[in-house]
C-alpha cells in the first residue's frame, strides 16, 4: 500500500470487473462516473458492464460449480476464506477511503462497514467448517420395512448477489461469503452508485487469494438491465438481494420462470413504541441519533416514533434538542456523524417526502431542508415532524433520509395497531421500564426483529429477516447459512 493510500481524502477504486478469474474492462472499454456525494465531483470511473459480460460471468460460475472441487472441498474453501479475511484486513484503510468516497459515510462511523464485515468473513469460515452437513435422522418404520434416513445439506449452485449502495462492502460480504463457504459459486452485481466496493473486493479475491477462476465474479454496470439479466438467467440457481421492495418484486417476477430460490431483504418502515413508563432521556436521544448517523440510509431504522399522548410534548422536546445538535458535515472530518445523502436524486426524494408530510398536516419541529452552511454536497438537515397521520405517505413510505416522524397514541393496543399499519415488517423497537410489558408488545408487532430498551436484535449469530413485504428468508445465524444450502433426505437400509 502506498503512502498516498494511507492518507485521508477521496480515492478512486478498481475500475475493472472480475470475470472468470481475470480483472478486465468491458468490451470497448466503456465506463461510467462515480461521484463523491460530499463534493458532488467525479471521483473516478467504473467499468460499464453489459448483458454479454453478465452472461460470461454466469457461464464462468456455472462451469466452476460443475467442473471444480469447490463445492466438495470444505478444507480448501476454509483456506481460501481465511486468506480473504487476512487480505481484507491488509486492505482495510484503502477500502475505508473508497467507502467514504462512494457513500459519503463519515469516517467516525465506518467501523460497522469495514471492521465488522472483515470479522464476518472469519466467522463464516469457522461456521462453515464446523457445520454438520450430514445428519442421521434415525430409523423409521415404513410399509416396506425399516429405513434409515439421513439429511444431507449441499450447495444450491450458482448464486447471484445483487447489493445496494447504503452499506456496500458490508452487504457485498454478507451476501457472498456464506454462499461461498457453503460451496456455491457467485456472481456479484454491486449497486450502480457504489461499484468500487464490489470491484475492489474482486481485485482482492483475484490478487490475494487462491479462490479458483469462475468461483467468484463481479460485474459492475450503470444499466438496470444487467442486474435483471442475472435474475432471469436459467443458469443461476439462487438470487440474494437487499434493496427496495419494488425491486424485490421485479426480481421475484424475473426468477419465476425458473422457480429460483430467492433470498430478499427489502424495505422497512419500522416503528419505535415508547411506552408511558419509559425513560425518555435514555430512549429518545438514541432514537434521534440513529435517524441521522447513516444519513437515515438504513433499512432497519425505526423512523416512526410512537409517543403516549400523556408525555407527547416532553418527547418532542428531547428529540428536537438532539437533532438540532447533531454534527452534520464533511465525512472526512473526525467528529462528524452525519454525512450527505448518496445522490441528489436521493436527497430530492427525501425533501419531497418531507413536503408531502407537511401537506398532509404534519407539524415541522426542526430541519426540513438543506443545511445553509453546507451548500455543496447532497446534505439534508436532520428533520423532525410531529402530529403525523399514520395513514399519510410519509408514515407509509420508506424515506431513507435523516427524518423522524412522531405520532401520538392513547393505549398500548393503539400503539401496536399503528406500528403494524404498514406493508413492511423488517424491524421495530419498544422502550419501557417494565421489560415484561415491552416483551408482550414486541410479540404483537408484525415484524421480523425487535429491539427492547436499546438491546439490539442484530448480530451475526442471530437470524435476521423481514415479514410481510420486507423480505423472504434470513441472513445471519444458522438459519442464514442454511439459506445457501439445499436439504436432501436420503432413505437407506438400516
Amino acid at each position: 500500500m502506498t503512502t498516498a493510500e494511507t492518507e485521508t481524502g477521496v480515492l478512486a477504486g478498481e475500475q475493472r470487473m472480475l470475470i472468470d478469474g481475470e480483472l478486465q474492462l468491458t468490451s470497448g472499454g466503456a465506463t461510467f462516473d462515480v461521484l463523491h456525494p460530499a463534493s458532488e465531483q467525479v471521483a473516478g470511473q467504473a467499468s460499464d458492464g453489459t448483458i454479454e459480460d453478465m452472461a460470461r460471468a454466469i457461464g464462468a460460475a456455472r462451469r466452476a460449480f460443475v467442473t471444480t472441487d469447490w463445492s466438495r472441498d470444505l478444507d480448501f474453501r476454509y483456506h481460501c476464506l481465511t486468506q480473504l479475511a487476512q487480505a481484507l484486513e491488509r486492505n482495510k484503510e484503502r477500502l475505508r477511503r473508497i467507502l467514504i468516497t462512494e457513500v459519503g459515510c463519515p469516517v467516525a462511523v465506518t467501523g460497522s462497514q469495514i471492521e465488522s464485515p472483515i470479522a464476518e468473513v472469519t466467522h463464516w469460515a469457522e461456521h462453515g467448517k464446523n457445520f454438520d452437513y450430514l445428519i442421521d435422522n434415525g430409523v423409521h418404520d415404513t410399509p416396506l420395512g425399516p429405513a434409515r434416513r439421513k439429511i444431507h445439506y449441499e450447495p444450491v449452485g450458482v448464486v447471484g448477489a445483487i447489493t445496494p449502495w447504503n452499506v456496500p462492502l458490508y452487504l457485498n460480504i454478507a451476501e457472498t461469503v456464506p454462499a461461498l463457504m457453503a460451496g456455491n459459486t457467485v456472481v456479484l452485481k454491486p449497486a450502480q452508485l457504489t461499484p468500487w466496493s464490489g470491484s475492489e473486493y474482486g481485485r482482492i479475491v483475484a490478487d490475494e487469494t487462491d479462490i479458483p477462476a469462475g468461483v467468484f465474479n463481479v460485474v459492475t454496470s450503470n444499466a438496470n438491465d444487467v442486474g435483471a439479466a442475472l435474475s432471469a438467467d436459467p443458469r443461476v440457481d439462487m438470487i440474494t438481494f437487499t434493496g427496495s421492495t419494488a425491486t424485490g418484486r421485479a426480481i421475484l417476477a424475473a426468477g419465476a420462470a425458473t422457480v429460483k430460490k430467492t433470498l430478499l431483504e427489502l424495505g422497512g418502515k419500522s416503528a419505535h413504541i415508547v411506552l408511558d413508563d419509559a425513560d425518555f432521556n435514555a430512549a429518545l436521544p438514541m432514537a434521534a441519533m440513529m435517524a441521522c448517523v447513516m444519513s437515515g440510509q438504513s433499512c432497519i431504522l425505526p423512523s416512526r416514533i410512537l409517543l403516549p399522548r400523556s408525555r407527547y410534548d416532553e418527547g418532542i422536546e428531547i428529540l428536537k434538542t438532539t437533532m438540532e445538535n447533531f454534527p452534520v458535515g464533511d465525512p472526512w472530518t473526525p467528529g462528524t456523524m452525519q454525512g450527505p445523502q448518496i445522490s441528489e436524486t436521493q436527497r430530492q426524494k427525501v425533501l419531497g417526502l418531507i413536503r408531502s408530510g407537511l401537506d398532509a398536516g404534519a407539524r415541522l419541529i426542526t430541519g426540513g431542508g438543506i443545511p445553509p452552511d453546507l451548500p455543496v454536497g447532497y446534505y439534508t438537515q436532520p428533520t423532525l415532524l410531529a402530529d403525523v397521520d399514520p395513514d399519510s405517505l410519509i408514515a407509509q413510505e420508506e424515506i431513507f433520509g435523516p427524518v423522524l416522524t412522531v405520532t401520538g397514541y392513547d393505549t398500548d393496543d393503539d400503539a401496536v395497531a399503528i406500528a403494524n399499519n404498514t406493508i413492511y415488517g423488517l424491524s421495530g423497537e419498544v422502550s419501557s421500564a417494565d421489560v415484561d410489558r415491552a416483551f408482550a408488545i414486541a410479540c404483537r408487532m408484525r415484524t421480523g426483529n425487535v429491539t427492547i430498551n436499546g438491546k439490539s436484535h442484530f448480530g451475526i449469530g442471530s437470524p435476521f429477516g423481514g415479514t410481510k413485504q420486507s423480505g423472504l428468508g434470513y441472513r445471519n445465524g444458522d438459519e442464514g447459512y442454511k439459506e445457501y444450502l439445499e436439504t436432501k433426505t436420503i432413505g437407506m437400509p438400516e
